[in-house]
């Protein structure tokens, strides 16, 4: 058995070799994958990565990156390296060289915290899931099976922080919550939630960025995303997205205060097509990207520091609600939060929002 770096092909592959029996986990299509390991993807403009893989045999038995994020260290002013892209057999002795691996270039680039897993940042997807294993996950939220986390504290690694997925019911909604969303209503007249205007490309993304990078500043772990990145995000998503799914809230100036992104739940469709679409699973794809889709997920929802405690948060949800809806969307996810977020947790729970899973970050001090 031994560790060695890895291609970025047998890298991925080898996640859905692992899952292949595994009926809630959903990976995301190959190419995309590919895309955000590849040098060319913006994250890597400003970071450094090592891909390892354990190989047994001729046969791989886990994975790991390392990952150095010069934004995160110079914006938190930390020495941290990040571990992301776990993924392993239920075996200690592979997860043991895994994580030797990552240490030893951690402290080669004289870095004093390991953190993680990030894949590759908070701005992606991150988080291990360590509550409900039952349900598949949502649309890029990641998806582990339950020994993972026993194999990261048998290496010495502890709880930092954990993160909230909630989940609502859309048709639970009562007239007690109609009425709480129309007082907030009146106590902001000044404010407009609308959805985006596509046709302005520019001033989307001028306010997405504005909101992002100001609403999610002061939040633990939180980076800042380069134009490079939004944009890159933009182009992922541009396939699918509507002027439905971004929300924003504007003042009387017609500035945007407040943003959130929600996206229909597409790991539905894409659980049928193993990574890639190709002739033999289109039409399954398509049945289930028209005809299934039932559910949604609110992936950012900010306000910016001086418009909240207004309510604002809520009027945003009201919207989501109406657009999830309109849509026919029976159940919505919003994740993800952090656990010492008392108020927006609140907020959310007051709201009907139903915490159901939770995904943690671990740290080990070297």
């Amino acid at each position: 058995m031994r560790v060695r770096e890895s291609s970025i092909d047998e890298f991925i592959e080898y996640s859905y070799n692992l899952y292949s029996k595994c009926k809630n986990w959903v990976g995301d299509l190959k190419k995309n994958l590919k895309r955000l390991l590849s040098d060319q993807h913006p994250f890597w403009s400003f970071s450094e990565k090592k891909l390892f893989v354990v190989e047994e045999n001729g046969l791989i038995k886990g994975r790991i990156a390392a990952i150095i994020n010069q934004r995160h260290n110079s914006f938190w002013n930390e020495r941290c390296c990040f571990f992301g892209f776990f993924d392993c057999e239920n075996d200690n002795k592979v997860a043991e060289l895994l994580f030797g691996q990552v240490e030893s270039f951690s402290k080669e680039k004289g870095m004093s915290i390991i953190r993680g897993p990030a894949n590759p940042s908070s701005n992606y997807s991150w988080g291990l899931l360590v509550d409900n294993f039952d349900a598949p996950n949502c649309i890029m939220m990641p998806y582990n099976y339950s020994y993972y986390e026993n194999l990261i504290i048998q290496n010495g690694y502890k709880k930092e922080k954990d993160l909230y997925a909630y989940e609502w019911d859309i048709a639970s909604y009562s007239s007690y919550h109609m009425s709480l969303f129309e007082k907030i209503s009146k106590n902001n007249k000044d404010i407009v939630i609308e959805s985006a205007d596509l046709s302005d490309f520019e001033k989307v993304f001028n306010d997405v960025k504005k909101v992002y990078n100001r609403a999610w500043e002061k939040n633990w772990g939180f980076i800042p995303m380069t134009d490079e990145e939004i944009r890159e995000m933009a182009n992922t998503l541009k396939s699918v997205i509507k002027s439905d799914y971004l929300i924003f809230a504007r003042n009387g100036n017609d500035e945007a205060v407040g943003f959130s992104l929600i996206l229909p739940d597409l790991n539905i469709p894409l659980s049928v097509v193993k990574g890639k679409i190709n002739i033999f699973n289109f039409i399954p794809f398509l049945y289930k990207y028209l005809f299934k889709i039932n559910k949604g997920r609110v992936l950012t929802l900010g306000v910016i520091d001086n418009y909240r405690g207004k309510g604002i948060e809520v009027l945003i949800i009201k919207k989501a609600i109406e657009i999830a809806k309109k849509y026919g969307w029976q159940k919505g996810e919003l994740s993800w939060t952090l656990e010492d977020n008392v108020k927006i947790n609140k907020t959310i729970e007051k709201f009907g929002g139903r915490l159901y899973k939770k995904y943690r970050i671990f740290r080990k001090d070297l």
